[in-house]
């Protein structure tokens, strides 16, 4: 359980410090208080940009005038009944474009954080989730892939560099540099094995948030038949090994090379995947619901992440950014006794403490006003 959260010269925050005493945090207050600032924070106790994919000089406080972020920090002290352990992570300088780990005061690689903690989000902007751009959909799945395989997050970040690497080889090539066709072939040979494996971590990641999502079949949030489009994660469901999706990969990006030279863009391979959902009481597809249909599938399926992670060994973290907007009372109700009854650590944002009525006596009420805080009685 995390027992403290500290900010320095964070976002809207200068100094200000967070006691936590239940596992339930209610954080209320008017738009622009900085609710989802401290929610951001502890999106950063894990590897990536955080909820809002922000850079590392945006997260630093401005004052007016200041033409750069300052130097920040976020700090968190976790407790497991027996002993603590202190998480921290900033930049050390305004500017910098890379921020650093602490875990218990030693300067620590990102990837430890999921020794200890492993934050799992929802925020209004994926209330439209199954509707909005289809990059969005893909990197949030990635982010439930990565959560319980972090090796996943490398394959991505592997292959998303091969392929800039190739397209500037090849719209070189179309300005009348002739590419290097060894050097697209190695390329070729990276994005390969690096899109295998992040085809096959997707394609089975799919095949348990699946069961997952099944065995809620009592719980009152609709369910979602999910899929995965592309070629690649097409052969992993398909029992492929990497070998097999690999060469088919090298294949499909050999054949596509004139295409993406002329487009100037690549439009072969596991980046174009996609996540699909069907609303499976209505029969349709998620797109066509409306946003609190989408927003009560998506937590559905966040809630089954949790229970995926449930076996891992740091804690799932739940952070529900305007959380209630969009549900209606009794799911609302369902969404908090679900909490509790997973034993669950949750921060919960929204405008006014009333959304959050069911939950008096059973969380911890924190009104945000000013970048500081004031704790209800």
């Amino acid at each position: 359980m995390i027992t403290s959260l500290t900010l320095t010269d964070f976002r809207s925050y200068a100094a200000a410090t967070l006691p936590i005493t239940a596992g339930s945090v209610v954080l209320y207050g008017p738009n622009g208080a900085g609710k989802t600032n401290l929610l951001e924070a502890l999106s950063l106790f894990t590897p990536g940009k955080g909820l809002r994919g922000a850079t590392a000089p945006e997260m630093g406080r401005r004052e007016p005038g200041e033409a750069s972020g300052r130097a920040w920090a976020a700090a968190a002290v976790l407790t497991d009944g027996e002993g603590e352990t202190k998480l921290g992570t900033g930049v050390q300088s305004a500017g910098a474009a890379r921020r650093i780990v602490r875990i218990d005061g030693e300067t620590a690689q990102p990837g430890r954080l999921l020794d200890h903690l492993r934050p799992v989000w929802a925020t209004p902007e994926q209330d439209r989730l199954f509707s909005d751009a289809r990059a969005a959909r893909l990197r949030f799945f990635d982010r439930l892939v990565f959560a319980a395989d972090p090796a996943h997050a490398a394959s991505v970040s592997a292959y998303e560099k091969a392929l800039r690497e190739r397209l500037r080889l090849l719209t070189e090539g179309a300005e009348g540099r002739a590419a290097d066709p060894l050097w697209l072939d190695a390329l070729e040979i990276r994005l390969g094995e690096a899109g295998a494996a992040a085809a096959l971590a997707r394609a089975g990641a799919l095949t348990t948030l699946q069961s997952a999502i099944d065995a809620r079949n009592d719980r009152p949030f609709p369910q979602a038949d999910l899929g995965l489009t592309g070629e690649a994660e097409a052969m992993a469901a398909a029992g492929a090994g990497p070998e097999a999706v690999a060469a088919a990969l090298r294949e499909g990006l050999a054949r596509s090379r004139a295409r993406d030279a002329a487009a100037g863009r690549s439009l072969y391979g596991p980046h174009r995947s996609d996540l699909t959902a069907l609303h499976r009481e209505k029969n349709r597809p998620a797109a066509e619901g409306s946003s609190g249909e989408q927003k009560a599938l998506v937590l559905n399926l966040i809630l089954a992440q949790i229970a995926r992670l449930a076996d891992q060994p740091a804690p799932p973290v739940l952070l529900l950014d305007e959380a209630p907007a969009h549900l209606d009372t009794a799911r609302r109700a369902a969404l908090f006794d679900e909490i509790e009854a997973l034993g669950l650590q949750a921060f919960m944002t929204g405008t006014e403490a009333e959304l959050f009525a069911p939950l008096r006596g059973r969380a911890q009420f924190v009104r945000v006003e000013g970048g500081g805080f004031a704790q209800d009685d």
